[in-house]
């Protein structure tokens, strides 16, 4: 009990400092980048703690260790190499990325193809999500057991809880700004862990003389060290365990470099310097808690308890329910019960650090890309935090749920990707890359990838025993984790066969993805007189801030009266062809060229009378984009007047 005290007492402290940092950015929030993006101003330190913070939670860091206490370096390969080469190869993706105007994944591809896609898109990403969030629990469940005694239920509320008030009080800003927090917390609990759990193991016992450090690393076998050593029988050659190397990160990294957090955090960043370096120190990061501190940490477990990887030669992998919680259990002998409070901060932040960022991913997908898309266009900003939260909170409630039936951690994070690489992988990186991909090619990709591969899981998961070898794979190696390479083969070949047999895209659903495509847009001509006291009220009513290689444009403007936003937009639309609504009313764009960052946008504010005009130009066309965005607040004003609203600029002193 007095363990349990201490937990509750530190934990509310640590809410309170998180709930306080949501706090803190709901202030700031004057567009929906600024509660989505955290108004694009993130930095590369910033943006590379949040990467790594998200992809290292609790679960994962057990299921490491356990992994490395059986299978040794060998193991890399199931998830920390994946994790560390995703995050590189993603810095190298950031120059097509960054550019792009979207929100979510499910609102790019929209912009990419049609609307037929998005609803299908978002559904998958929040199972995907569901099952990353599934992992989290199940890893702080093993905590708060282990440590306190306590049922899963109370892992689940707390994450709930936090995330629920943090998040949906000030956004990504509140996510990107706790991650770093976190990720601190977690980095001086692995460290300070690792330096125990050594300490113990040459310490000494009654039956058995203290060693040195060098002699316990020493002790360690030539195959432990073997990253190609799949736990494979001796005598096997190593091309099968580059084969088994090369089937993981086939199945693993496509469904990594797609996944909708990491893409969040560029479009976040400042510049595409900052977003590149935040990933490039985002897998640095990862590389020394997975690659260096986990490993220290199940060296020195392997030493205290050689007797969970002996067990590997009766139970197989069903060892892993020994090895995951073998940090913990080593915390619970060892600490007092402030060091045991301590450390369950720690798993929390862990757990958080990452559940956050599921949920909120997996969050948006709902309420941005289902209520707000299709129930919803019209929906205020202030109805969209409340929706927003019952997202999270359904994301939790769900993962909750799943976490009762998917006991292994690993294979949680496993078969969220699987689907995501075998479902939207192609439509995703092919809609990017080339410009003969098709709205019905995508559909078809997804729906084939993400149906097969949910099959195989299933096939797979009822007909095998847990934590042993899949019965798929015993039919052939191509079948492996969960028949994924089968599940890709068929989604590319649905995604490439039908977009050749269809028609391609239009030029507003290209152009923003392929300069060449760009050029063929109408350019609309405008002409603004300086002198105009409108102009001179706009330039006083307009926020400006030059933020790394663009400038960000907001203008937050009350009509005379409650605005029709169906009828405002149909009419704006009517009158003025250049504003386009790619991805449904609640977004429009003034479509004058390719890059539609530097396009002005309008979207509906807090209220249903309040309009929010928003634009990102390069920051050497500041002084010419101030006249553009006149000329669209112009035509705004117009197709307002033209229903019997009048938009007006606020007086200098009114500003």
């Amino acid at each position: 009990m007095e363990n349990y005290m201490i937990f509750i007492i530190l934990m509310a402290v640590y809410l309170l400092g998180l709930i306080s940092i949501g706090l803190y950015f709901s202030k700031k929030q004057k567009s929906v980048t600024d509660f989505w993006l955290a108004g694009r101003k993130v930095g590369p330190l910033a943006i590379g703690f949040s990467a790594a913070s998200s992809w290292m939670t609790a679960g994962g860091i057990l299921a490491v260790i356990g992994l490395y206490m059986l299978l040794g370096m060998g193991s890399v390969w199931e998830f920390v190499a994946p994790n560390i080469l995703a995050l590189l190869i993603i810095a190298l993706l950031v120059g097509k990325i960054k550019h792009l105007p979207a929100i979510t994944q499910p609102e790019l591809l929209e912009q990419r193809y049609s609307s037929s896609i998005r609803a299908p898109v978002a559904i998958i990403i929040a199972i995907v999500m569901i099952l990353f969030a599934v992992a989290d629990i199940i890893g702080f469940s093993l905590v708060l057991s282990i440590f306190f005694g306590l049922e899963p239920i109370y892992a689940a509320a707390i994450v709930a809880i936090a995330i629920s008030l943090y998040v949906t009080l000030g956004g990504f800003s509140a996510v990107i700004w706790t991650d770093m927090v976190q990720f601190l917390l977690l980095a001086t609990f692995s460290i300070v862990t690792a330096l125990l759990v050594v300490s113990a193991a040459t310490a000494g016992t009654a039956d058995s003389p203290a060693i040195s450090t060098s002699e316990l690393f020493g002790s360690v076998s030539s195959d432990w060290w073997d990253i190609f050593n799949f736990g494979l029988p001796a005598g096997d050659p190593a091309i099968f365990g580059i084969f088994a190397a090369i089937v993981f990160l086939i199945a693993i990294i496509p469904g990594w470099i797609t996944e909708q957090d990491p893409w969040q955090r560029i479009w976040a960043a400042k510049d595409r310097k900052s977003a590149r370096t935040g990933m490039i120190l985002g897998s640095f990061f990862i590389f020394l808690i997975f690659g260096v501190v986990c490993t220290v940490i199940a060296i020195g477990l392997n030493h205290l308890y050689p007797e969970i990887s002996a067990s590997m030669e009766t139970i197989g992998m069903g060892a892993m329910a020994q090895a995951e919680p073998a940090l913990l259990v080593f915390i619970a002998q060892a600490l007092t019960p402030l060091g045991i409070g301590l450390a369950g901060v720690g798993l929390a932040a862990a757990a958080m650090s990452s559940a956050d960022t599921f949920a909120t991913s997996g969050g948006s997908c709902l309420s941005r890309d289902i209520y707000q898309r299709f129930i919803k266009p019209d929906a205020t900003m202030k109805e969209m935090m409340v929706v927003n939260r019952i997202s999270v909170l359904i994301i939790i409630l769900v993962a909750t749920v799943l976490s009762f039936y998917i006991q292994g951690i690993i294979e949680a994070i496993h078969i969220a990707t699987f689907i995501a690489s075998a479902s939207y992988f192609f439509p995703l990186m092919g809609g990017l890359y080339w410009k003969r991909a098709t709205k019905q090619g995508a559909l078809a990709g997804l729906i084939v990838g993400a149906i097969a591969q949910i099959s195989f899981t299933v096939i797979d998961y009822s007909s095998t025993p847990l934590l042993a070898i899949g019965s798929l794979s015993a039919i052939s190696p191509l079948l492996a984790n969960h028949g994924v390479i089968i599940g890709m083969v068929l989604s590319g070949t649905a995604f490439f066969g039908v977009s050749l047999l269809t028609q391609t895209s239009d030029t507003v659903h290209l152009a923003p993805f392929f300069a060449d495509e760009a050029e063929k847009l109408a350019k609309e001509e405008f002409v603004v007189d300086e002198s105009d006291p409108q102009y001179r009220k706009l330039i006083g009513s307009l926020d400006r801030e030059v933020i790394g290689d663009r400038a960000i444009f907001k203008m937050n403007l009350e009509a005379s009266a409650t605005v029709n936003w169906d009828k405002f937009v149909n009419e704006l639309k009517n009158i003025h062809p250049s504003w386009v609504t790619p991805t449904g009313i609640n977004s429009v764009y003034r479509l004058t060229k390719g890059d539609m960052l530097a396009c002005v946008s309008l979207s509906r504010g807090n209220t249903e009378k309040d309009i929010w005009f928003a634009s990102e130009p390069m920051a050497q066309d500041v002084e010419t984009h101030v006249k553009e965005f006149f000329s669209a607040f112009k035509q705004v004003s117009q197709a307002l007047e033209n229903i019997g609203i009048l938009l007006t600029l606020p007086t200098t002193e009114e500003v």
